[in-house]
């Protein structure tokens, strides 16, 4: 028989750590011994934090991500097929979900292997949630471009995609580039154009809040130097 594979969501502020697990989470961390995670260091000081009487020095650690080799895939798919439980974990939020490990699940699905998501935050769920717009048609990009230009022309893309097709769209951006892509925004969208900005969701500086276009650019706005989601309704 062999183990199951276990979607680990962790927290997605430092602040939440207890109080966004659920039970299915910690049964889960007390009957598997091998991870596959996106950084060591945080994965294990989360299952620490979760309980402590969890022996870290028992338990293996394979680190995923973009660069992982097929190799180390293949042999985490070998410990599930020898009976193993597996559980995967990005270092915020929901793994394979904008973090590493998908490739793992699909893997592990082409090999007859059970794959059990568990409950817990994603910080794009809950900027959508939370945003007021469509939850019924909505699209996710990632990352937008870095460079302003190409920025600003995928923003004018999207806008005119979520007016065509009546689409939320939502990307996230990291804590440095949160002004920039704010201020790209406020320059390129029109007026009437609806924004969500949700900063640090369930953390100590969460921000969260929708607004026009033109009620954007009156508001004086300081943003929490933290991971955020932006949601766009045209």
């Amino acid at each position: 028989m062999t183990g199951t594979l276990y979607l680990i969501p962790t927290p997605i502020s430092e602040e939440a750590v207890i109080d966004s697990l659920t039970g299915d989470i910690v049964r889960v961390l007390h009957k598997t011994q091998h991870y596959a995670v996106e950084n060591i260091r945080s994965a294990r000081r989360f299952i620490k934090s979760v309980d402590r009487n969890i022996n870290i020095d028992e338990l293996t650690f394979y680190e995923i991500g973009k660069n992982s080799s097929d190799t180390e895939k293949s042999s985490i798919i070998d410990i599930l097929i020898s009976g193993k439980n597996v559980g995967i974990m990005s270092e915020a939020g929901a793994p394979g979900v904008a973090d590493p490990g998908s490739d793992i699940v699909l893997a592990a699905h082409k090999a007859n292997i059970n794959v059990m998501p568990l409950v817990g935050a994603s910080s794009i769920l809950l900027a959508l949630m939370g945003s007021g717009l469509n939850g019924q048609k909505f699209v996710f990009h990632g990352y937008l471009p870095i460079k302003q230009n190409e920025r600003q022309k995928a923003i004018r893309q999207l806008e005119k995609e979520s007016h065509n097709f009546s689409q939320s769209q939502l990307f996230i951006e990291t804590p440095y580039r949160n002004k920039a892509i704010f201020d790209d925004l406020i320059k390129t969208c029109l007026p009437q154009t609806l924004l969500t900005v949700a900063v640090d969701l369930t953390g100590e500086e969460q921000f969260l809040e929708t607004k026009s276009i033109q009620a954007w650019k009156s508001s004086q706005v300081v943003f929490p130097k933290k991971p955020a989601i932006f949601v766009l309704l045209a």
